[in-house]
Parts: C-alpha cells; sequence; structure tokens
C-alpha cells in the first residue's frame, strides 16, 4: 500500500486487463508522481511513439529526440489524460503526431529562411505573403470543422490522415471494432465535406 495515497500502488485492472485500460491506470499514477509507473508507460508505448514520429520525420535522430520529447510531455501533462475523450494510447499517439508535425513545420520554416537568406532576399513578395495567409485561414477552416466531429470520428480521422494509420490500425490504437471505425471515419469525412464546401 501507498502510505501517503492510502491505496495499493498496483489494481488488478492495470496488471491484468486489457493494454489500453492498464495504460489509462498507469497515466492516473504517473499523473501523481509515481515514477515506477512512469517506467512502465515508457515501456508500453516508447516503441509506438518512436514509430510514429520515425514515419513523419523519416529521420532517425530527430525521431528519438522527438519521442523523448513527447515522453517528458507525458511524464508532465499526464493530469490532462481524460479517459471520457479517448483512449490512453489515442492521447499518447496524439501527442506524438502533434510533436512531429511542429517539428516538421519548424524545420521546413529554418530551412525557407535559410533559402531566402541565401538568395539575398530581403522582402517577402505580396504572393507569399498572401498565400500563406490563405494556408492559415484554411487550416484554421479544417480545425473549426474537425471540432464539429464526435470524439471517435475525429480521432480517427486525425490518425489515419494525419498519423497515416490504416483503419485497422485506427481500430486497435482505439480498441474499437474495424467496422465501428469506418462508419465513424466516413460519417466524419462527410461532415467534413459539408462543413468546407467542398464536392469529392
Amino acid at each position: 500500500m501507498d502510505e501517503e495515497a492510502g491505496e495499493p500502488l498496483t489494481t488488478e485492472v492495470e496488471v491484468q486487463g486489457p493494454p489500453n485500460a492498464r495504460l489509462a491506470g498507469l497515466l492516473r499514477r504517473v499523473a501523481r508522481g509515481d515514477e515506477g509507473a512512469f517506467d512502465e508507460v515508457y515501456e508500453l508505448v516508447s516503441p509506438s511513439v518512436y514509430g510514429l514520429a520515425r514515419r513523419i520525420l523519416r529521420d532517425p535522430a530527430q525521431s528519438e529526440e522527438v519521442a523523448q520529447e513527447v515522453l517528458v510531455e507525458i511524464w508532465r501533462t499526464a493530469c490532462r489524460f481524460d479517459e471520457n475523450r479517448g483512449s490512453a494510447r489515442a492521447w499518447v499517439m496524439t501527442l506524438a503526431h502533434r510533436r512531429a508535425v511542429d517539428r516538421v513545420r519548424s524545420e521546413q520554416a529554418a530551412s525557407d529562411r535559410e533559402a531566402r537568406a541565401a538568395a539575398g532576399e530581403t522582402h517577402r513578395p505580396f504572393d507569399e505573403v498572401a498565400e500563406e495567409v490563405g494556408d492559415r485561414l484554411e487550416r484554421e477552416r479544417v480545425r473549426r470543422c474537425l471540432d464539429t466531429l464526435t470524439d471517435l470520428q475525429r480521432q480517427s480521422v486525425r490518425l489515419a490522415y494525419y498519423g497515416g494509420y490504416t483503419y485497422r490500425e485506427v481500430a486497435r490504437l482505439l480498441t474499437t471494432p474495424l467496422g465501428t471505425v469506418k462508419t465513424r471515419m466516413r460519417d466524419g469525412l462527410i461532415r467534413l465535406r459539408d462543413c468546407l464546401g467542398v464536392e469529392w
């Protein structure tokens, strides 16, 4: 028993339950500062986190850095995990995806700055500024439309289209039947299409 918390360090569901139930239980313990639970979380998720980062970044060294940053973020923000908003594994993979995409954007921005400096550009053409503003507005529209989806629809779409996962992998990550994932994703894409006003 943990004398301070007054409860067992390991519950039966954390030891014998399915991976998501176990991971959710471990995250609750990490949120209370349990370093042993964090070691277990590390063992459970680090291969998947690294794999996703590698898929997005391609570079092994940067993928390792991003994976470490994600695991530090899990340690610091485990208290933000909410089981009512999705599975533990989906929460972890969303953190990993965001961090990897941020790294890609940062690298691209640095590369663009270097290219402009090398070309001796002193100002940005109007068309380039207008295009960037248009891109930002479009990203904001997509973000707003994603927020209109249900949690399962949103998680499924993000994992499939931003994370590059197959339907089967999405179903496994969200611990949801494959048929349900396909249906929710189809419905979600229809809602996105209507929200964005595009024709497919």
